[in-house]
């Protein structure tokens, strides 16, 4: 079973649907025992980077978040849940994350308009399990004001450019994350959650 943290915030009938079209057994959830027993999470998300730690430690979410991550489950982290898998957050002065990426997430610079809403393209070299058959350069929807900054040379990483050029997501082992909504972002969207789908099927082997 699928996990899809429910911490009060984010498009979690969207990520559910678009799994259990693909043929995945799925759970929204907000119980801590689901989630430690769940064969896989998904941690979707909008809101407020301190909202969202505060959301996840009141419901005793976080201890089994981390027990998932450090056994190697497959996760993956969506927009908010991709932000607060790093150290800190400069929103609301520094806010501590969940430390599984080292780095930062940062305001975009000076004279970019934020939020960065809408389509932008996303360039990747070929070896992410997430991209496979998905394109270079294929477009993903973005609803977001501060961007993930790391030098974590274990990520494997696709980029965008907004001002700066961020990690839009990122793999290491089977932990999988994107700042994008692939839930939103039509075709190459959910050929993502596909591949997402297929990498928690070949664990079961």
């Amino acid at each position: 079973m699928i996990a899809v943290v429910d911490y009060g915030r984010g498009n979690l009938g969207s990520v559910e649907k678009a799994l259990a079209r693909l043929g995945m057994p799925v759970r929204i959830t907000d119980d801590p025992r689901a989630v430690a027993d769940a064969e896989a999470v998904v941690l979707p998300g909008d809101g407020a980077f301190d909202d969202v730690m505060g959301g996840l430690a009141r419901l005793g979410l976080i201890d089994p978040l981390r027990a998932v991550l450090d056994e190697g489950r497959p996760f993956f982290g969506i927009c908010i849940g991709y932000q607060i898998l790093f150290s800190e957050s400069e929103e609301f002065d520094q806010v501590k994350g969940l430390d599984v990426i080292p780095g930062v997430v940062r305001r975009f610079p000076a004279g970019s308009k934020v939020p960065h809403m809408g389509w932008n393209d996303v360039a990747h070299r070929g070896d992410l399990v997430l991209f496979d058959g998905v394109p270079s350069g294929a477009h993903f929807y973005f609803v977001h004001s501060y961007y993930p900054e790391t030098d974590d040379a274990s990520l494997k990483r696709a980029t965008c450019d907004y001002g700066v050029r961020f990690a839009a997501a990122v793999e290491r082992d089977s932990l999988f994350a994107t700042q994008f909504h692939p839930e939103k972002s039509q075709r190459w969207g959910l050929r993502l959650l596909e591949n997402f789908a297929a990498f928690v099927r070949s664990r079961r082997r």
